[in-house]
């Protein structure tokens, strides 16, 4: 398959998508995490958390991404995709994209306490699955990680 070459001002561009759909979620009071599912250069899918207002534990936004981008392409399989996200993957969201086909993982923080990617367990790395997930971390690090800061640190003040 021939692919559109990446550089890192698109994926500079898309995570900054990311971010704001993050942003929607935290105005939903919903952990401020966005995702988007890329290929060739085109958007085919994007979501945020939304696991409280939906009443939905799997509504994560990489989920609601992927469901999104199959829904457009008419096919769960979304090879060549890239998944682009603002907060490390779980374990649920990691076997999706790994079921998807997804070719790629561009994160932009770390979870430390949950991340199944690099902070707690490495399952892209694992030899068990039948497809690789190629990924990348860092992209608008900061910008994602002071947005999660922000709103845990609200939501530790008292309410009035």
């Amino acid at each position: 398959m021939i692919g559109v070459a990446v550089t890192f001002s698109d994926d500079q561009e898309w995570m900054a998508r990311a971010l704001q759909l993050a942003d929607l979620a935290a105005e939903r009071d919903e952990v401020p995490v966005g995702a988007l599912v890329v290929r060739d250069g085109e958007l085919l899918g994007e979501g945020f958390n939304q696991v409280i207002s939906v009443r939905d534990p799997t509504a994560h936004a990489e989920i609601v991404a992927l469901r999104a981008a199959a829904t457009q392409v008419g096919n769960y399989r979304l090879p060549g995709a890239v998944l682009y996200v603002t907060l490390e993957p779980c374990t649920m969201c990691v076997g999706a994209m790994v079921h998807a086909r997804v070719q790629t993982l561009v994160f932009a923080t770390r979870e430390p306490r949950a991340g199944a990617v690099c902070s707690q367990c490495q399952l892209l790395s694992s030899d068990f699955y039948n497809h690789r997930v190629s990924w990348r971390e860092g992209v608008l690090a900061d910008e994602a990680s002071g947005r999660l800061r922000d709103f845990f640190r609200a939501r530790r003040q008292p309410r009035v």
